[in-house]
């Protein structure tokens, strides 16, 4: 039975700013920061204490109510209005490849215009927007759930990659959601995780998250997943997003696009699950799309031990783009959609 009581907390509005869960360190320890400023936000960004795109939107736009400076304490006018737009910079420059936070940023700083030159109380208006984009989230990941859940019938074995969950939204996930409904309904379910190297979001969050929540859940290697596929046992691969774009082409997770190839060599039905947010119409394909890099010592070390020999290059971008054509269906808050639908929904 899903433990919804046992659901972590991944974000809350605090006395002093918000209060998030330190991700970076799960699965052993449950830790909560109190971030009090925009730079701190930022950081914890950055660092991936704050990680999940739907997530870190909701959370860049809740700090930038929360700060003193930028919620109306100091400053009026045309002064507020442009430490917003500093603020709104400093946040924006910290994951580029996730189309959420640029998507919240720019609903905070409209809606700060527009109190400015109304003369609402800034402080006021940026934390209601705030507050809306986190409801938002929260009712996008309910409706996930529902358009998926007939993907997910009783006893199926579900693989993800990644964490796609409550830890990386406002509310219980995307590609995760259909899972905690389906169980939610009584369904037998069990998940495959991979471990999604080299930052082991799957086997540090996805687990984790799935152990609280009472669902059964197999940690696996990435290298295993293309054998498992083969195996016939696994109904679907459901994972997140981090940006889609005009035509579909998907950015995930690195490792998701070759889980989608061996999905479609063994026939397993590949989805795609992420809100409106998610989707980039101003972006044309998958080409197109800024691909973040990060340090070369995620890949030569592994959990602080030096796994590669000095002088060893490293390749480490944080994403990869699916193409289209190997997506089956895309899970959305507005139901489930066929690849050839996107553009028409988008454009609504």
């Amino acid at each position: 039975m899903f433990r919804a009581m046992t659901a972590p907390i991944t974000i809350a509005w605090a006395a002093t700013g918000i209060r998030v869960l330190d991700q970076t360190r799960l699965p052993m320890d449950e830790v909560y920061l109190d971030l009090a400023t925009v730079q701190e936000v930022a950081d914890a960004i950055r660092t991936l204490r704050v990680r999940g795109a739907p997530l870190i939107g909701v959370a860049a736009a809740m700090g930038l109510a929360a700060d003193r400076r930028t919620g109306g304490q100091a400053g009026s006018g045309s002064e507020a209005l442009a430490q917003v737009r500093e603020a709104c910079s400093l946040l924006r420059a910290t994951r580029p490849t996730a189309v959420n936070l640029g998507w919240a940023l720019d609903r905070m700083l409209s809606r700060a215009t527009r109190a400015v030159e109304s003369g609402e109380e800034l402080r006021s208006a940026l934390r209601a927007e705030a507050q809306a984009i986190w409801d938002e989230d929260q009712a996008m990941c309910e409706r996930i759930g529902e358009a998926g859940l007939p993907l997910v019938p009783d006893g199926a074995t579900i693989l993800t990659h990644c964490n796609a969950g409550a830890l990386a939204t406002g509310g219980k996930g995307t590609a995760l959601a259909p899972v905690y409904a389906a169980v939610e309904q009584g369904r037998r379910v069990s998940v495959i995780a991979d471990e999604t190297r080299p930052l082991l979001q799957g086997s540090r969050l996805t687990a984790w998250e799935l152990g609280r929540a009472g669902v059964p859940c197999t940690v696996i290697a990435d290298s295993m997943a293309a054998s498992r596929l083969s195996r016939g046992d696994v109904t679907a691969v459901l994972v997140g997003a981090d940006r889609i774009a005009a035509n579909g082409d998907t950015a995930n997770k690195i490792g998701t696009y070759g889980v989608a190839l061996a999905a479609r060599a063994h026939g397993v039905p590949f989805y795609v699950a992420a809100p409106r947010s998610t989707f980039d119409p101003s972006t044309p394909d998958g080409s197109r799309i800024p691909i973040e890099q990060r340090a070369a010592a995620e890949v030569t070390h592994f959990g602080g031990v030096v796994t590669a020999p000095a002088g060893a290059l490293a390749w480490n971008p944080a994403f990869d783009v699916t193409p289209v054509s190997l997506i089956t269906g895309f899970i959305t808050d507005a139901g489930l959609l066929a690849p050839d639908r996107l553009w028409e929904w988008m454009r609504q």
